[in-house]
């Protein structure tokens, strides 16, 4: 330990007090905890064991547990300057922060125009407004921004296929000079058929965005909405991709329309879903910038993204609603942290009905907190240099541009559309999987859930258009259970239940009935634990150590189906406790929602019938 001087501080060495210790020396490090946990044979050896802690994303990319300066990926530049993957200004959002743009859907306009003021009073910078079916009639418009500076307060209409009818009624409102009027008419023929299967129609959505350039300078015309790929379970690669297709339709038609490719590249504004995972959420943002300076590169006139950041609606809950502030604190985190221009904050209740005041002020407070309290949008790309977001974000990219050249190849997003929804079903049936799995964790669904939580009640959303993509969350399976749950508790007065039968003293068990308590409880199924000797009837669950089953699982097994249990589980492997008479097993890695289908079946017909 060093002392101060008598001139001043002492030097701190820090890392220069510890030994220099190279990648095999980890590695052999690795090695010896891989053994420990069972991993590595006792003197077994690998080249290289990190590997083995190595994960791969829905693209394909792997996931290394270690990245150093051998994991270096191609110069990423510099702030503000091509390819733009460090943001596309060279300040960032230093200066300002990025913009705090909330979403309004409610239909009543009065509604809406409270809170559409209430957000823009308390630190929202830009309004997103849905109109028509699912949103605020396109004639009350007028109603829904009055009192709103259209000067001041950027405007970002979502009219879904009645966008002609939506900007002619903002022009109508705008009381601005044209020379002044900010926002973006939220034009998306291609995320409209993305959505809906509709025919998009090109041609009227170039006519009215090649008129608003030359009479509204400073408003953009077009967002291209990659959320319609990501809430039907898409990867990151894939949202890429099929953004940067829809980018480039747009482009080609503007500029055969007459505009140049700078003009037509700055009628165009990209969004994109945060989520949760924030490095991936980083590196898409950061790989989306580059992607798209690469078309306008070749184009002949490189430019900037226009980022707008929302957290995912696949990712949230109806079931324990309270764990989306987490969810949406992380994804907004990473959307600053990834430079987006304008990001949204989903309430924690958008999953369940239309938000109430509450709701929305924590979804405005969380962005000021990450702004005002943590200051992160005071330091420009904080991810940049680190050795794992730029790699990831060169894979990302990579996965992204192959993926938007098969559709190219097919002719483009519309021609493309079987394609293109193919794959993401494809990824959806994966993702399905891993949360079947639990390999995808909800925590306060598929982990941790709490039966006794009181439900949120909202008022109902507005009916989505179908016929396009599906859209899906990751919790809706488990959901689609503890509904059932709901249903039986409120015609009998019980929830389903399943009695764990613990074998020896509670540090014996508890690894094991809390596990299996964990599972049935994600299915709305009760679990009441105790001794043979506690059991009421029904289906029942033997929980304890591999040391105990060797002596008394086929016993218990036996003894819990001579008092009366139907069907017996057994919290261990199937392989190696086939033979004790259990009906099914429950382990990890197991098919968690199988598992509670095959619960209910059990519990299904007379036995239901004795429960209530």
């Amino acid at each position: 330990m060093t002392t101060p001087s008598k001139t001043g501080p002492a030097e701190l060495p820090l890392a220069a007090e510890f030994p220099q210790v190279d990648r095999a020396v980890w590695r052999r490090s690795v090695e010896s905890v891989l053994r420990r946990s069972g991993v590595l044979g006792e003197g077994q050896q690998h080249d290289s064991p990190e590997d083995l802690l190595a994960t791969t994303t829905y693209d394909g990319i792997t996931i290394s547990p270690l990245y150093t300066a051998e994991d270096a990926a191609p110069l990423s530049g510099f702030p503000g300057i091509a390819p733009y993957v460090r943001g596309g200004t060279p300040a960032g959002s230093a200066a300002g922060g990025w913009d705090v743009r909330q979403r309004h859907a409610d239909p009543d306009s009065a509604a809406t125009n409270r809170e559409v003021l209430a957000d823009l009073e308390n630190g929202a910078g830009s309004v997103w407004l849905v109109l028509g079916d699912g949103g605020v009639p396109i004639a009350q418009l007028g109603d829904a921004l009055n009192g709103v500076y259209l000067d001041l307060a950027s405007v970002v209409l979502d009219a879904g296929p009645e966008f002609a009818a939506a900007a002619e009624a903002y022009f109508e409102v705008l009381d601005v000079p044209p020379s002044a009027a900010i926002g973006n008419l939220g034009i998306d023929p291609l995320g409209v058929h993305a959505r809906t299967g509709a025919a998009p129609d090109l041609d009227a959505a170039v006519e009215l965005a090649v008129r608003t350039s030359r009479t509204h300078p400073k408003l953009r015309a077009i967002v291209v909405d990659a959320l319609p790929y990501h809430d039907a379970g898409g990867s990151d690669a894939e949202e890429l991709g099929c953004s940067i297709a829809a980018g480039v339709t747009y482009l080609r038609a503007l500029t055969a329309a007459g505009l140049d490719v700078a003009a037509a590249a700055q009628l165009l504004e990209f969004r994109y879903a945060a989520t949760a995972d924030q490095f991936m959420t980083i590196a898409k943002l950061r790989a989306a910038r580059r992607l798209w300076t690469r078309v306008t590169e070749v184009s002949g006139a490189p430019s900037a993204q226009l980022q707008h950041a929302v957290t995912s609606s696949a990712m949230l809950t109806q079931r324990d609603p309270w764990v989306n502030m987490l969810r949406t604190t992380l994804a907004c985190f990473a959307a600053g942290t990834g430079g987006a221009d304008a990001v949204t904050v989903q309430t924690f209740d958008a999953a369940i009905g239309l938000p109430d005041p509450f709701s929305r002020r924590i979804a405005r407070n969380t962005q000021a907190l990450l702004l005002e309290e943590s200051h992160l949008g005071q330091v420009i790309d904080p991810a940049g240099g680190s050795w794992y977001v730029e790699r990831l974000t060169d894979d990302l990219a990579k996965a992204g541009w192959a993926w938007f050249q098969e559709i190219e190849r097919a002719g483009g997003p519309v021609e493309a559309f079987p394609l293109v929804r193919e794959r993401l079903a494809a990824t959806w049936r994966q993702r399905g999987e891993n949360i079947a799995h639990r390999k995808d964790a909800l925590t306060g669904v598929s982990e941790f859930p709490n039966l006794a939580e009181k439900p949120v009640r909202r008022k109902s959303l507005p009916t989505a258009q179908a016929g396009g993509l599906p859209r899906v969350r990751y919790a809706q399976a488990f959901e689609e259970l503890r509904d059932r749950s709901d249903t039986q508790l409120a015609e009998t007065g019980a929830r389903p239940r399943v009695f764990l039968a613990t074998l020896g003293p509670v540090a014996v068990h508890t690894g094991r009935s809390s596990f299996a308590a964990n599972l049935f409880n994600a299915g709305g199924i009760e679990t009441p634990a105790g001794t043979v000797e506690d059991f009421p009837g029904g289906v029942a669950c033997v929980c304890s150590s591999d040391k105990l089953y060797a002596q008394e699982a086929a016993a218990t097994v036996a003894a819990l189906k001579a008092a009366g249990a139907t069907h017996v589980f057994l919290a261990g492997s199937p392989e190696k406790w086939a033979d004790t008479g259990a009906d099914a097993f429950v382990f990890a890695g197991c098919d968690a929602l199988s598992v509670l289908h095959t619960t209910y079946r059990f519990l299904s017909g007379s036995q239901l019938e004795a429960q209530r």
